[in-house]
């Protein structure tokens, strides 16, 4: 994770070897929402999102590891929306990812644009602890 993040923080987001060929690919919320199958899939999704800001880049907060097979990594993006010529650190936003991992290959990506909706639906956040009886 830390290889994959260190390049996204220089803004490269060109790599697709950390990923299996048939990698499930899901961005929840943000500029461009949906899901893919394989890398083609996943390139062109991530492309939507990328061609939506200028100078986009990550930088980490936190990664966890939530078991044998998940981390999950929490984020802030960084960028100048094309449209709007907002900066997106101003928007206060918060991300998170979990990768699925099997023999050293990403097999599963889900992007939250919203970290606290990610920790609810991981049943991490407060308010899924709120629902336990």
């Amino acid at each position: 994770m830390r290889s994959i993040y260190a390049a996204w923080e220089r803004g490269d987001f060109s790599a697709s070897d950390w990923a299996d060929e048939e990698i499930e690919f899901a961005v929840i919320g943000g500029p461009n929402p949906g899901t893919s199958t394989g890398l083609a899939g996943m390139a062109r999704l991530w492309a939507g999102v990328l061609n939506t800001f200028e100078r986009a880049y990550s930088t980490v907060d936190e990664y966890r590891e939530l078991d044998d097979e998940r981390i999950l990594v929490l984020y802030r993006n960084y960028g100048v929306g094309k449209v709007s010529g907002l900066e997106v650190s101003r928007l206060g936003a918060t991300q998170a990812s979990l990768f699925h991992l099997r023999d050293q290959k990403v097999t599963k990506l889900i992007i939250w644009w919203g970290r606290e909706r990610a920790l609810v639906d991981l049943g991490l956040g407060p308010e899924s602890d709120a629902a336990d009886p």
